[in-house]
Protein backbone atom coordinates (compact mmCIF):
# COMPACT_ATOMS: atom_id res chain seq x y z
CA UNK A 1 0.00 0.00 0.00
CA UNK A 2 1.15 3.42 -0.92
CA UNK A 3 2.38 5.30 2.18
CA UNK A 4 3.57 8.49 1.31
CA UNK A 5 0.70 9.53 -0.78
CA UNK A 6 -1.06 12.95 0.38
CA UNK A 7 -4.76 14.53 -0.14
CA UNK A 8 -4.15 18.14 0.15
CA UNK A 9 -5.72 19.75 -2.35
CA UNK A 10 -3.26 22.47 -2.91
CA UNK A 11 -0.69 19.96 -4.14
CA UNK A 12 -3.23 18.22 -6.52
CA UNK A 13 -4.09 21.76 -8.17
CA UNK A 14 -0.79 23.16 -8.12
CA UNK A 15 0.38 19.74 -9.72
CA UNK A 16 -2.60 20.29 -12.41
CA UNK A 17 -1.49 23.00 -13.36
CA UNK A 18 2.00 22.82 -13.58
CA UNK A 19 1.46 19.68 -16.22
CA UNK A 20 -0.45 22.11 -18.16
CA UNK A 21 -3.66 19.48 -17.67
CA UNK A 22 -1.39 16.35 -17.61
CA UNK A 23 -0.51 14.00 -14.33
CA UNK A 24 2.56 11.96 -14.63
CA UNK A 25 1.29 8.89 -12.88
CA UNK A 26 3.29 6.22 -11.09
CA UNK A 27 3.49 2.55 -12.11
CA UNK A 28 1.38 0.41 -10.60
CA UNK A 29 2.42 -3.34 -10.39
CA UNK A 30 -0.27 -6.00 -9.69
CA UNK A 31 0.67 -9.56 -8.41
CA UNK A 32 -1.64 -12.45 -8.98
CA UNK A 33 -2.00 -15.40 -6.82
CA UNK A 34 -2.24 -17.68 -9.78
CA UNK A 35 0.27 -17.87 -13.48
CA UNK A 36 3.46 -17.02 -13.68
CA UNK A 37 4.99 -14.02 -15.06
CA UNK A 38 6.16 -13.56 -17.93
CA UNK A 39 9.24 -11.33 -17.61
CA UNK A 40 7.81 -8.53 -20.06
CA UNK A 41 6.72 -5.48 -18.01
CA UNK A 42 10.46 -4.27 -18.46
CA UNK A 43 10.59 -4.42 -14.28
CA UNK A 44 13.63 -5.28 -13.01
CA UNK A 45 14.14 -8.88 -12.95
CA UNK A 46 14.87 -9.11 -8.83
CA UNK A 47 11.78 -7.46 -8.21
CA UNK A 48 9.03 -9.63 -9.27
CA UNK A 49 7.85 -10.92 -5.72
CA UNK A 50 8.32 -7.51 -4.39
CA UNK A 51 4.53 -8.64 -2.78
CA UNK A 52 6.10 -11.53 -1.19
CA UNK A 53 6.26 -15.02 -1.83
CA UNK A 54 2.56 -15.79 -0.56
CA UNK A 55 1.37 -13.21 -3.14
CA UNK A 56 2.50 -14.56 -6.40
CA UNK A 57 4.50 -12.89 -8.72
CA UNK A 58 3.79 -9.62 -10.71
CA UNK A 59 1.96 -10.48 -13.79
CA UNK A 60 0.62 -6.90 -14.65
CA UNK A 61 0.59 -3.49 -14.39
CA UNK A 62 -2.38 -1.09 -14.57
CA UNK A 63 -2.86 2.32 -15.83
CA UNK A 64 -5.41 5.06 -15.26
CA UNK A 65 -7.00 2.95 -12.50
CA UNK A 66 -8.92 4.55 -9.90
CA UNK A 67 -10.49 0.96 -8.69
CA UNK A 68 -8.02 -1.61 -6.33
CA UNK A 69 -7.62 -4.84 -7.87
CA UNK A 70 -9.57 -7.86 -6.47
CA UNK A 71 -7.15 -10.13 -5.05
CA UNK A 72 -7.74 -12.13 -2.30
CA UNK A 73 -7.62 -11.64 1.74
CA UNK A 74 -3.86 -10.55 1.74
CA UNK A 75 -4.01 -7.69 -1.09
CA UNK A 76 -3.60 -4.21 -0.22
CA UNK A 77 -6.04 -1.36 -0.09
CA UNK A 78 -4.98 0.48 -2.90
CA UNK A 79 -3.44 -2.83 -5.02
CA UNK A 80 -3.40 -1.75 -8.73
CA UNK A 81 -4.81 2.26 -8.11
CA UNK A 82 -2.99 5.00 -10.24
CA UNK A 83 -1.10 7.51 -8.21
CA UNK A 84 0.17 10.71 -9.66
CA UNK A 85 3.88 11.86 -9.17
CA UNK A 86 4.34 15.24 -8.13
CA UNK A 87 7.46 16.02 -9.01
CA UNK A 88 10.60 14.48 -10.59
CA UNK A 89 12.38 15.80 -7.57
CA UNK A 90 10.77 14.30 -4.54
CA UNK A 91 8.56 11.13 -4.01
CA UNK A 92 5.44 13.63 -3.19
CA UNK A 93 2.69 11.54 -4.64
CA UNK A 94 -1.40 11.44 -4.80
CA UNK A 95 -4.04 8.74 -5.75
CA UNK A 96 -6.12 9.79 -9.59
CA UNK A 97 -8.97 8.92 -7.88
CA UNK A 98 -8.85 11.63 -5.26
CA UNK A 99 -7.35 13.92 -7.91
CA UNK A 100 -10.87 13.53 -9.72
CA UNK A 101 -12.52 13.92 -6.85
CA UNK A 102 -10.86 17.20 -6.59
CA UNK A 103 -10.97 18.12 -10.07
CA UNK A 104 -13.89 16.42 -11.63
CA UNK A 105 -15.05 17.90 -14.71
CA UNK A 106 -12.29 20.00 -15.24
CA UNK A 107 -9.72 16.76 -15.24
CA UNK A 108 -12.34 14.20 -17.06
CA UNK A 109 -15.11 16.21 -18.45
CA UNK A 110 -18.64 17.18 -17.61
CA UNK A 111 -19.59 13.95 -19.11
CA UNK A 112 -18.00 11.11 -17.55
CA UNK A 113 -18.98 12.92 -14.11
CA UNK A 114 -22.49 13.30 -14.80
CA UNK A 115 -22.78 9.72 -15.84
CA UNK A 116 -20.23 7.95 -13.45
CA UNK A 117 -19.51 10.14 -11.18
CA UNK A 118 -15.83 9.68 -12.16
CA UNK A 119 -13.71 7.87 -14.39
CA UNK A 120 -15.07 4.51 -15.70
CA UNK A 121 -12.61 2.23 -17.01
CA UNK A 122 -8.77 1.44 -16.68
CA UNK A 123 -6.07 -0.37 -18.85
CA UNK A 124 -3.66 -2.50 -18.16
CA UNK A 125 -0.19 -5.42 -19.14
CA UNK A 126 -1.09 -8.38 -18.91
CA UNK A 127 1.59 -10.72 -18.72
CA UNK A 128 1.74 -14.38 -17.83
CA UNK A 129 4.03 -17.43 -19.09
CA UNK A 130 1.79 -19.57 -19.23
CA UNK A 131 -1.57 -19.55 -20.43
CA UNK A 132 -4.41 -18.60 -18.31
CA UNK A 133 -7.49 -20.68 -17.46
CA UNK A 134 -10.93 -20.33 -19.34
CA UNK A 135 -12.87 -17.79 -17.48
CA UNK A 136 -15.73 -15.09 -17.44
CA UNK A 137 -16.19 -11.68 -16.60
CA UNK A 138 -19.41 -10.92 -15.53
CA UNK A 139 -22.56 -9.11 -17.47
CA UNK A 140 -23.83 -5.77 -15.41
CA UNK A 141 -26.80 -7.77 -14.70
CA UNK A 142 -24.87 -10.71 -12.81
CA UNK A 143 -22.24 -8.46 -11.12
CA UNK A 144 -25.20 -6.40 -10.00
CA UNK A 145 -26.68 -8.95 -8.16
CA UNK A 146 -23.12 -8.83 -5.83
CA UNK A 147 -22.95 -5.52 -5.37
CA UNK A 148 -20.44 -5.01 -8.44
CA UNK A 149 -19.61 -4.04 -12.13
CA UNK A 150 -19.42 -5.96 -15.33
CA UNK A 151 -16.42 -5.99 -17.21
CA UNK A 152 -16.63 -5.70 -21.00
CA UNK A 153 -12.63 -5.77 -21.98
CA UNK A 154 -10.23 -5.41 -25.17
CA UNK A 155 -7.14 -7.00 -26.32
CA UNK A 156 -4.46 -5.87 -28.06
CA UNK A 157 -1.12 -6.97 -28.60
CA UNK A 158 1.82 -4.78 -29.00
CA UNK A 159 5.01 -5.98 -31.16
CA UNK A 160 7.22 -3.26 -28.89
CA UNK A 161 6.86 -5.71 -25.56
CA UNK A 162 6.40 -9.28 -27.48
CA UNK A 163 9.67 -10.54 -27.51
CA UNK A 164 8.33 -13.54 -27.29
CA UNK A 165 4.83 -15.71 -26.93
CA UNK A 166 5.02 -17.63 -23.75
CA UNK A 167 3.95 -21.21 -23.49
CA UNK A 168 1.19 -20.19 -26.05
CA UNK A 169 0.54 -18.21 -28.58
CA UNK A 170 -3.48 -18.43 -28.80
CA UNK A 171 -6.44 -17.61 -26.94
CA UNK A 172 -9.96 -19.79 -26.83
CA UNK A 173 -13.22 -17.85 -27.34
CA UNK A 174 -16.83 -19.26 -26.24
CA UNK A 175 -17.57 -22.65 -27.28
CA UNK A 176 -17.65 -24.49 -30.37
CA UNK A 177 -21.37 -23.55 -31.93
CA UNK A 178 -22.29 -27.53 -32.33
CA UNK A 179 -21.68 -28.11 -28.24
CA UNK A 180 -24.46 -28.75 -26.28
CA UNK A 181 -25.00 -26.65 -22.66
CA UNK A 182 -25.07 -30.07 -20.90
CA UNK A 183 -21.62 -30.94 -22.06
CA UNK A 184 -20.68 -27.40 -20.44
CA UNK A 185 -22.49 -28.41 -17.11
CA UNK A 186 -20.96 -31.39 -17.10
CA UNK A 187 -17.39 -30.78 -17.06
CA UNK A 188 -18.00 -27.66 -14.07
CA UNK A 189 -19.67 -30.27 -12.15
CA UNK A 190 -16.65 -31.81 -11.48
CA UNK A 191 -14.54 -29.01 -11.01
CA UNK A 192 -13.85 -30.01 -7.41
CA UNK A 193 -13.04 -33.69 -8.31
CA UNK A 194 -11.02 -33.88 -12.03
CA UNK A 195 -9.85 -31.29 -14.53
CA UNK A 196 -12.73 -30.52 -16.51
CA UNK A 197 -10.69 -30.29 -19.54
CA UNK A 198 -12.96 -27.43 -20.93
CA UNK A 199 -11.12 -25.87 -23.47
CA UNK A 200 -11.83 -29.30 -25.70
CA UNK A 201 -15.03 -27.44 -26.19
CA UNK A 202 -13.87 -24.26 -27.24
CA UNK A 203 -12.31 -22.68 -30.35
CA UNK A 204 -8.52 -21.51 -30.08
CA UNK A 205 -7.60 -18.16 -32.57
CA UNK A 206 -3.46 -18.16 -32.68
CA UNK A 207 -2.33 -14.96 -31.49
CA UNK A 208 -1.61 -11.75 -34.22
CA UNK A 209 0.66 -9.05 -32.89
CA UNK A 210 -0.22 -5.85 -33.92
CA UNK A 211 -3.88 -6.45 -33.95
CA UNK A 212 -6.79 -7.61 -31.21
CA UNK A 213 -10.64 -8.57 -30.13
CA UNK A 214 -13.27 -7.15 -28.28
CA UNK A 215 -14.43 -9.45 -25.52
CA UNK A 216 -17.85 -8.76 -24.27
CA UNK A 217 -19.14 -9.62 -20.78
CA UNK A 218 -20.04 -12.63 -20.30
CA UNK A 219 -18.19 -14.49 -22.62
CA UNK A 220 -15.98 -17.21 -21.42
CA UNK A 221 -12.00 -16.71 -22.74
CA UNK A 222 -8.81 -18.36 -21.79
CA UNK A 223 -6.03 -15.43 -23.06
CA UNK A 224 -2.39 -16.50 -24.25
CA UNK A 225 0.91 -16.09 -22.70
CA UNK A 226 1.47 -12.74 -24.75
CA UNK A 227 1.78 -9.57 -23.53
CA UNK A 228 -1.60 -7.75 -23.83
CA UNK A 229 -2.61 -4.13 -23.26
CA UNK A 230 -5.85 -4.71 -22.15
CA UNK A 231 -8.72 -1.94 -21.75
CA UNK A 232 -11.36 -2.62 -19.84
CA UNK A 233 -14.59 -1.15 -17.86
CA UNK A 234 -14.00 -0.61 -13.80
CA UNK A 235 -14.38 -4.20 -12.57
CA UNK A 236 -12.03 -7.29 -11.74
CA UNK A 237 -14.34 -9.88 -11.40
CA UNK A 238 -14.05 -13.61 -13.14
CA UNK A 239 -15.70 -16.80 -12.62
CA UNK A 240 -13.44 -19.39 -13.50
CA UNK A 241 -14.21 -22.35 -15.35
CA UNK A 242 -10.98 -24.27 -16.31
CA UNK A 243 -9.55 -26.25 -12.72
CA UNK A 244 -6.13 -27.28 -14.48
CA UNK A 245 -3.71 -25.63 -16.28
CA UNK A 246 0.12 -25.80 -17.31
CA UNK A 247 0.04 -27.88 -14.07
CA UNK A 248 -1.46 -25.61 -11.84
CA UNK A 249 -4.66 -26.04 -9.82
CA UNK A 250 -7.18 -23.74 -8.99
CA UNK A 251 -9.38 -24.22 -6.34
CA UNK A 252 -13.06 -24.47 -6.22
CA UNK A 253 -14.17 -21.40 -5.23
CA UNK A 254 -12.77 -19.44 -8.03
CA UNK A 255 -15.68 -21.18 -10.03
CA UNK A 256 -18.73 -19.51 -8.11
CA UNK A 257 -16.65 -16.62 -5.92
CA UNK A 258 -19.03 -14.19 -7.68
CA UNK A 259 -22.21 -15.67 -6.99
CA UNK A 260 -24.90 -14.85 -4.47
CA UNK A 261 -24.67 -17.01 -1.43
CA UNK A 262 -27.69 -18.85 -1.99
CA UNK A 263 -26.19 -19.66 -5.65
CA UNK A 264 -22.86 -21.24 -4.80
CA UNK A 265 -22.67 -24.47 -5.92
CA UNK A 266 -26.27 -24.11 -8.52
CA UNK A 267 -24.35 -25.18 -11.48
CA UNK A 268 -27.72 -23.91 -13.70
CA UNK A 269 -27.16 -20.21 -12.34
CA UNK A 270 -23.11 -20.66 -13.05
CA UNK A 271 -23.69 -21.56 -16.42
CA UNK A 272 -26.07 -18.95 -17.17
CA UNK A 273 -23.75 -16.30 -15.89
CA UNK A 274 -22.66 -16.78 -19.56
CA UNK A 275 -24.17 -15.28 -22.86
CA UNK A 276 -24.66 -18.06 -24.44
CA UNK A 277 -25.46 -16.89 -27.81
CA UNK A 278 -22.27 -14.79 -27.79
CA UNK A 279 -20.17 -17.97 -26.43
CA UNK A 280 -21.18 -19.92 -29.60
CA UNK A 281 -21.27 -17.46 -31.94
CA UNK A 282 -20.48 -19.23 -35.77
CA UNK A 283 -19.00 -15.94 -36.97
CA UNK A 284 -17.10 -15.28 -33.69
CA UNK A 285 -13.79 -13.62 -35.19
CA UNK A 286 -15.88 -11.67 -37.90
CA UNK A 287 -17.79 -9.62 -35.15
CA UNK A 288 -15.25 -9.10 -32.23
CA UNK A 289 -11.64 -9.66 -34.05
CA UNK A 290 -9.86 -5.86 -34.05
CA UNK A 291 -7.47 -5.31 -37.36
CA UNK A 292 -5.92 -1.73 -36.71
CA UNK A 293 -8.04 1.34 -38.58
CA UNK A 294 -6.07 4.32 -39.59
CA UNK A 295 -7.31 7.52 -38.21
CA UNK A 296 -4.58 9.77 -39.27
CA UNK A 297 -1.19 9.55 -41.51
CA UNK A 298 0.76 12.39 -42.23
CA UNK A 299 5.01 12.83 -42.75
CA UNK A 300 4.99 13.70 -39.23
CA UNK A 301 3.00 10.77 -37.28
CA UNK A 302 0.22 7.96 -37.69
CA UNK A 303 -2.30 7.29 -35.64
CA UNK A 304 -4.52 4.13 -35.52
CA UNK A 305 -7.98 2.92 -33.57
CA UNK A 306 -7.00 -0.06 -31.66
CA UNK A 307 -9.70 -0.62 -29.26
CA UNK A 308 -13.50 -0.04 -31.41
CA UNK A 309 -16.91 -1.07 -32.08
CA UNK A 310 -18.29 -1.57 -28.74
CA UNK A 311 -20.22 1.42 -26.55
CA UNK A 312 -17.81 1.54 -23.92
CA UNK A 313 -14.14 1.78 -24.35
CA UNK A 314 -11.67 2.78 -27.26
CA UNK A 315 -8.23 2.90 -27.21
CA UNK A 316 -5.19 4.33 -30.22
CA UNK A 317 -1.85 3.62 -31.00
CA UNK A 318 0.10 6.63 -31.65
CA UNK A 319 3.38 6.71 -33.70
CA UNK A 320 5.27 9.97 -33.85
CA UNK A 321 8.12 9.87 -36.73
CA UNK A 322 12.12 10.25 -35.83
CA UNK A 323 12.91 14.11 -35.64
CA UNK A 324 9.03 15.10 -35.22
CA UNK A 325 7.07 17.70 -32.98
CA UNK A 326 2.92 17.38 -33.78
CA UNK A 327 0.40 18.68 -31.92
CA UNK A 328 -2.74 15.69 -31.13
CA UNK A 329 -6.26 16.62 -30.43
CA UNK A 330 -8.66 14.15 -28.94
CA UNK A 331 -12.22 15.04 -28.36
CA UNK A 332 -12.03 13.54 -24.57
CA UNK A 333 -9.65 12.64 -21.40
CA UNK A 334 -7.53 9.49 -21.77
CA UNK A 335 -4.42 7.65 -19.98
CA UNK A 336 -1.30 6.83 -21.99
CA UNK A 337 1.52 4.90 -21.93
CA UNK A 338 4.89 4.87 -24.51
CA UNK A 339 6.11 1.72 -25.48
CA UNK A 340 8.62 2.77 -27.67
CA UNK A 341 11.08 5.56 -27.91
CA UNK A 342 12.03 8.49 -25.83
CA UNK A 343 11.12 12.35 -26.24
CA UNK A 344 8.70 15.20 -25.04
CA UNK A 345 5.16 15.15 -23.71
CA UNK A 346 3.51 18.83 -22.99
CA UNK A 347 5.95 19.90 -20.16
CA UNK A 348 7.14 16.13 -19.13
CA UNK A 349 10.00 14.13 -20.71
CA UNK A 350 8.79 11.22 -21.79
CA UNK A 351 10.79 7.75 -22.59
CA UNK A 352 9.97 4.12 -22.60
CA UNK A 353 12.11 2.20 -19.39
CA UNK A 354 14.69 -0.10 -20.05
CA UNK A 355 14.38 -1.32 -16.35
CA UNK A 356 11.84 -0.30 -13.78
CA UNK A 357 12.65 -1.02 -10.19
CA UNK A 358 9.74 -1.41 -7.87
CA UNK A 359 8.21 1.65 -6.12
CA UNK A 360 10.85 3.97 -8.46
CA UNK A 361 9.42 6.61 -11.12
CA UNK A 362 9.06 6.28 -14.35
CA UNK A 363 8.61 8.14 -17.31
CA UNK A 364 6.40 6.89 -19.15
CA UNK A 365 2.56 7.00 -18.07
CA UNK A 366 0.35 9.78 -17.83
CA UNK A 367 -3.28 11.10 -17.54
CA UNK A 368 -4.53 13.68 -19.70
CA UNK A 369 -7.32 16.14 -19.19
CA UNK A 370 -10.54 16.76 -21.48
CA UNK A 371 -9.06 20.37 -21.75
CA UNK A 372 -5.80 19.44 -22.42
CA UNK A 373 -6.84 16.97 -25.09
CA UNK A 374 -9.24 19.11 -27.01
CA UNK A 375 -6.30 22.09 -27.02
CA UNK A 376 -3.90 19.80 -28.34
CA UNK A 377 -1.02 18.19 -26.34
CA UNK A 378 2.49 18.99 -28.27
CA UNK A 379 4.93 15.67 -28.62
CA UNK A 380 8.35 15.91 -29.60
CA UNK A 381 10.30 12.89 -30.97
CA UNK A 382 13.76 13.53 -30.01
CA UNK A 383 15.35 10.77 -31.67
CA UNK A 384 16.54 10.87 -34.73
CA UNK A 385 16.71 7.21 -35.71
CA UNK A 386 13.81 5.73 -33.51
CA UNK A 387 9.31 6.21 -33.64
CA UNK A 388 8.11 7.20 -30.54
CA UNK A 389 5.03 4.98 -29.88
CA UNK A 390 1.85 5.66 -27.02
CA UNK A 391 -0.74 3.50 -26.36
CA UNK A 392 -4.30 5.68 -25.94
CA UNK A 393 -7.10 4.65 -23.76
CA UNK A 394 -10.12 6.72 -23.34
CA UNK A 395 -13.90 5.99 -21.54
CA UNK A 396 -17.16 5.78 -23.40
CA UNK A 397 -17.35 9.55 -24.21
CA UNK A 398 -14.75 9.01 -26.74
CA UNK A 399 -15.81 10.97 -30.26
CA UNK A 400 -15.84 9.73 -33.76
CA UNK A 401 -14.83 5.82 -32.68
CA UNK A 402 -15.68 3.53 -35.47
CA UNK A 403 -17.97 0.76 -35.47
CA UNK A 404 -16.41 -2.66 -36.38
CA UNK A 405 -16.01 -3.08 -39.53
CA UNK A 406 -18.01 -5.50 -42.06
CA UNK A 407 -16.97 -8.98 -43.03
CA UNK A 408 -16.04 -7.45 -46.92
CA UNK A 409 -14.23 -4.98 -45.59
CA UNK A 410 -11.34 -7.16 -43.68
CA UNK A 411 -11.01 -9.28 -46.90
Amino acid sequence: MVTDAVRDEKVIKETFQKGGGIFRLFPAFVPRRFGKAGHRLKLHPDDYFAFGMARGSITERWFSSTIAAQNGELAKADEGMSYVCADYDNDLKFSLRDAIKVLGAELVGQELMDKYNGWPMYSKFFDNENPLFHHLHLTFEAAARVGKLGKPENYYFPKQLNNHFGEAGYTYFGFDPDVDPEEIKERIRRFAEDDTKITELSRAYRIQLGTGWYTPAGVIHAPASVLTYEPQWNSDVNSVYENIVSGEVYPPEMLDEECPEDKKGDIDYIFNLMDWEKNVDPHYKKHYFRRPLTETETESYSQKWIVYGNPYIAAKELTVYPGQTVVIRDGAAYGCVFIQGHGVFGTYSAETPTLIHFGKQSSDEFFVSEQAAAEGVCIRNTSKVEPLVVLKHFGPNCPDVPEAPRLEERL
